[in-house]
């Protein structure tokens, strides 16, 4: 199997609202079809971690946010690319919207292991799970 000679830096944000977990569903026809994700994207480059992630919940869900505290960060080899997750603890201004994903949905912590999710959410699920992030 080829390895991805570098690796892709993702951002995500993690939202809480009433003990539940915000979550967007990958459309068809991309890497990782149908998959339940953490919101977010790649950084561009020069782009700090935290404007990544401001910049994609903007182009994703369509609302502002507050990117806060690193919460977790995962690194994951996919037969195609290699991906470092670093998550933030996000707070968001307004009701978000399924712009860049086929829907969005909000879980609770305990349904995240029923759910097909990217292997490289999987330690972030995990670490919730233990030990919630406070509700933004």
């Amino acid at each position: 199997m080829k390895r991805a000679e570098s690796v892709i830096v993702v951002v995500a944000a993690i939202v809480i609202r009433e003990g539940r977990l915000l979550l967007a569903r990958r459309p068809a026809g991309v890497h990782l079809e149908h998959h339940w994700e953490l919101p977010g994207g790649k950084v561009e480059p020069g782009e700090s971690p935290r404007a990544a992630l401001a910049r994609e919940v903007r182009e994703e869900l369509g609302v502002g946010s507050r990117v806060g505290d690193p919460f977790a960060f995962s690194d994951h080899a996919y037969p195609d690319r290699t991906i470092l997750l670093l998550t933030y603890l996000t707070e968001l201004d307004g009701e978000p919207s399924p712009l860049a994903c086929a829907e969005l949905g909000w879980f609770p912590f305990d349904a995240l292991s029923s759910l097909p999710t990217p292997p490289a959410d999987a330690p972030v699920f995990e670490r919730l799970r233990a030990s919630p992030a406070p509700e933004g």
